[in-house]
């Protein structure tokens, strides 16, 4: 893996391509001034290998989905991937497809706490810097009306763990250690230090310079 210091820094507004086709993670990127100049979804096996910790997983993914982006597109330019892992101890949730699942994710987290990993990748060229972030997440005791509503709402689908603490699931959220961003699904902090270590630069810092 190369290192960021040994990559010397590159013409200001070099393309950028997000390898996932999350909208929360645009939105993310979008918020502290980065616009990607493409977005593609990359089509790849997200099965947890045998014995495989959340984190491990997480940032397996983020490096497999860097790799197949890069390879499609952007080998010219900046490639950013990530992928979100929610578990209960070892237990690694789904990202929920069916009412079925939802409900299960939501009766196993509520009154405890939880993990919520993002792995991330970012390559430009032969450099690669990946790291996978935790946050803990406390949920309140959730009522049977409650999980209901949530269910009812569909804000579940598609979701690890089955929820969406920028929705409404934020009124079940008692507490957090970490990133919030990072919950959402994408470590803001370290993606941008990342970003700027190989040389990225956004229009908005290009000015303040």
């Amino acid at each position: 893996m190369t290192s960021p210091k040994d990559v010397l820094p590159i013409a200001i507004n070099s393309r950028l391509c997000l390898a996932s086709a999350s909208p929360r993670r645009l939105a993310l990127l979008e918020q502290i001034g980065i616009t990607p100049d493409v977005v593609i979804s990359t089509d790849i096996d997200e099965t947890a290998e045998p014995r495989e910790a959340p984190a491990a997983l997480a940032l397996r993914l983020a490096i497999a989905k860097a790799q197949a982006a890069q390879n499609l597109d952007a080998a010219d330019g900046f490639v950013l991937a990530a992928d979100t892992v929610v578990s209960v101890g070892r237990r690694i949730l789904p990202k929920t497809e069916t009412e079925d699942q939802a409900r299960a994710c939501l009766q196993l987290l509520s009154g405890r706490g939880h993990r919520v990993r993002t792995g991330f990748c970012l390559r430009y060229g032969e450099a690669v810097v990946s790291k996978c972030v935790t946050s803990r997440v406390q949920m309140k005791v959730l009522s049977v009306e409650e999980v209901d509503a949530y269910i009812a709402a569909g804000e579940w689908r598609g979701k690890a763990g089955g929820y969406a603490i920028q929705g409404h699931a934020a009124a079940f959220i008692t507490g957090l250690v970490g990133s919030y961003s990072n919950i959402v699904g994408l470590p803001l902090y370290e993606v941008s230090t990342a970003l700027k270590g190989l040389g990225y630069r956004t229009p908005v810092t290009a000015v303040q310079k």
